[in-house]
């Protein structure tokens, strides 16, 4: 069971969207709801707002070769170091490390920051942060403005006027500290922790992250919860003392700032060749020169290309074509949609057919 890649089966989260999901997994039915602009492809992390009826909102499950469905994490724990690596496991245990979402925006995401690790261990006593990229699949065309989104600062920003305008819940305000850069699908960015940021309508994205469901908000607590319950009427929110929650958001932001050709340099990931072939090519869509906690490269292929081996687990998403992946004398037919996890201990596997993926790495096993 082990010496197999798995498919990821999709748990939509939270958030108004869904109509682009629907329609990258060729769904029946292809529709916006109130809880369907996030789908979370790989995670053993529980998304905030679990309930009784869904206590792993947030976690992935896989199906095994007898169409059973298992949670990822329980997978995880009968054999850790054939699955994620031994390398990973002493550094990580047995939490994949990263989080890999697809996110469909129909209306503005909220204004938002995620702590450093450092942040986050001092508020939020939780070891991870939340850096996080973004690679754009798709905009939508019915959007009453050309989608974008905001990232970073403006130059002139303070901590003052920041919490000025928060405290005075102004949350155009807020917005308009921020630089906003139209976005075309292909595009990668990087967001460093303590940058604020937001999708703006039609945009659809791959999000590839840390392994925590930490972000401050500026808006009132109770008006977050309200939000958040619109598209989870069940979920469960303990409310935090303000003096707390203020002081999260405060302290998560880092308030500098940025022209928006200096942004785009910090951010915009140049897609540098990591190997080309017969077969077709290879690019590093983020690595180590943005980050340390994870990477991600894009194949494109029209043939058989060999999948690298690395020192942990990799997981692929199938974004174009179809085709199959072979690995010890088996194959597993693969088409856009489909997220694969590969196990650690497979050591030689090849994708055949027309395709394009995007393959994930934690920190433990990548470029």
């Amino acid at each position: 069971m082990f010496d197999m890649p798995w498919k990821l089966h999709y748990n939509k989260v939270r958030g108004e969207g869904g109509r682009e999901i629907d329609r990258f997994l060729n769904a029946p039915e292809k529709r916006d709801t109130a809880s369907g602009s996030e789908a979370w492809i790989a995670s053993t992390t529980r998304a905030n707002g679990a309930t009784e009826d869904n206590p792993h909102l947030g976690c992935s499950r896989v199906e095994l070769p007898d169409g059973s469905l298992w949670y990822l994490f329980d997978i995880i724990d009968q054999n850790p170091n054939d699955i994620l690596g031994p390398a990973h496991v002493r550094e990580y245990g047995n939490d994949l490390g990263i989080l890999i979402k697809l996110l469909d925006a129909k209306t503005d995401y909220l204004l938002q920051s995620h702590p450093s690790r450092d942040v986050a261990n001092r508020l939020w006593d939780f070891p991870y942060g939340k850096q996080e990229c973004w690679h754009v699949l798709r905009v939508r065309t019915d959007t009453e403005t050309p989608p974008g989104i905001l990232l970073g600062f403006a130059p002139g920003i303070t901590r003052e006027r920041f919490a000025e305008l928060y405290r005075r819940n102004d949350r155009k305000g807020l917005e308009s500290l921020c630089n906003r850069i139209a976005v075309k699908p292909g595009d990668t960015y990087f967001v460093p922790d303590g940058m604020p940021h937001a999708l703006g309508a039609g945009c659809f994205v791959i999000e590839l992250q840390e392994s925590s469901d930490l972000t401050a908000i500026p808006i009132p607590q109770q008006d977050l919860i309200e939000y958040r319950r619109r598209g989870n009427p069940k979920a469960r929110f303990t409310p935090i003392g303000n003096d707390l929650y203020e002081t999260r958001m405060l302290e998560t932001f880092e308030y500098i700032g940025y022209s928006q050709d200096e942004i785009i340099a910090l951010t915009r990931s140049d897609h540098s060749m990591l190997r080309k072939a017969d077969w077709g090519e290879e690019v590093l869509l983020i690595g180590r020169e943005r980050t340390d906690y994870f990477s991600c490269t894009c194949m494109k292929i029209s043939g058989e290309a060999p999948l690298t081996h690395t020192d942990a687990y990799r997981i692929a998403l199938v974004t174009e074509g179809e085709g199959m992946v072979a690995y010890n004398g088996r194959t597993l037919r693969v088409q856009r949609g489909d997220g694969v996890f590969f196990p650690y201990c497979i050591q030689n596997s090849v994708i055949r057919g027309n395709l394009e993926v995007v393959l994930f790495n934690p920190a433990s096993g990548g470029y």
